[in-house]
């Protein structure tokens, strides 16, 4: 397993953020709690069944992700670094691989500055998914500020 965040080029990378109306500690644990974030993780109409969830450098997140219309979409990442309240990041494992680094800036006492990065190996791999992945990420970002609103510390 490689835990090393991997030096990207603009070309390999996707990046989407967003500034929620939450503190810091809520929108990280959004993210690192199973019972949340199977609530929103995917874009819109997806629902998730999380078969295992080991939050820790080294410990591995399957889940399979339900289209609205058909489909199932198996998924496998590796956690790779856990900054608490920080910073997560994961090595995705099933095609198409790329890694993953999440990054949470408290900008006020009661919002949080989101900056989710999808490093890829190569820019054409990084093409591929990008023709649907902006626009998707932002419907995730969407299902988590339905989460976040729903949450209390």
């Amino acid at each position: 397993m490689t835990t090393e965040i991997i030096t990207t080029t603009p070309d390999c990378e996707i990046v989407s953020s967003r500034i929620f109306h939450a503190q810091r500690a809520l929108v990280y644990r959004a993210w690192a709690d199973p019972n949340h974030l199977k609530n929103w993780w995917g874009p819109a109409g997806f629902s998730n069944t999380f078969n295992e969830f080991d939050f820790r450098v080294g410990g591995k997140w399957r889940f399979i992700m339900h289209g609205p219309e058909k489909g199932n979409y198996a998924n496998e990442c590796e956690f790779i670094k856990i900054d608490e309240p920080s910073l997560i990041a994961w090595n995705r494992i099933s095609k198409p691989l790329f890694q993953v680094v999440a990054t949470f800036e408290e900008v006020s006492a009661d919002k949080t500055k989101l900056v989710f990065k999808m490093l890829f190996n190569t820019a054409d791999e990084c093409r591929k998914v990008k023709a649907f992945a902006v626009d998707k990420n932002e419907e995730n970002f969407d299902r988590l500020e339905s989460e976040l609103s729903k949450m209390s510390l």
